[in-house]
């Protein structure tokens, strides 16, 4: 399995869009800074969004499609799944290691 997942920040001010085959090891390398680059700079932790693809090549393209999209789209995708943007790995039992 394959997702393509949206993060941001405590602001909600900054959107990220990344594609990985193991949801929970790659969110638990977000959140704890392990993924050098804008993520980590933009202390970008919060999950906001995910979909899941089986087909590894359905799941890149779709995540370039997202990468595409004006914020505003990507702010109505993730309202309409995620009303109040909470953080979707709160249900994955994660917690940040610091």
């Amino acid at each position: 399995m394959y997702y393509v997942y949206i993060l941001t920040n405590q602001y909600n001010t900054v959107l990220y869009v990344g594609v990985t085959n193991n949801l929970i090891r790659r969110i638990y390398e977000h959140k704890n800074n392990r993924v050098d680059g804008f993520s980590k700079r933009y202390k970008l932790h919060k999950v906001v969004y995910y979909e899941s693809c089986s087909d590894v090549r359905k799941a890149i393209e779709r995540e370039k499609q997202l990468k595409r999209w004006h914020r505003e789209w990507k702010k109505n995708l993730i309202s309409a799944q995620n009303p109040t943007w909470k953080d979707l790995s709160d249900t994955f039992g994660l917690e940040k290691a610091e």
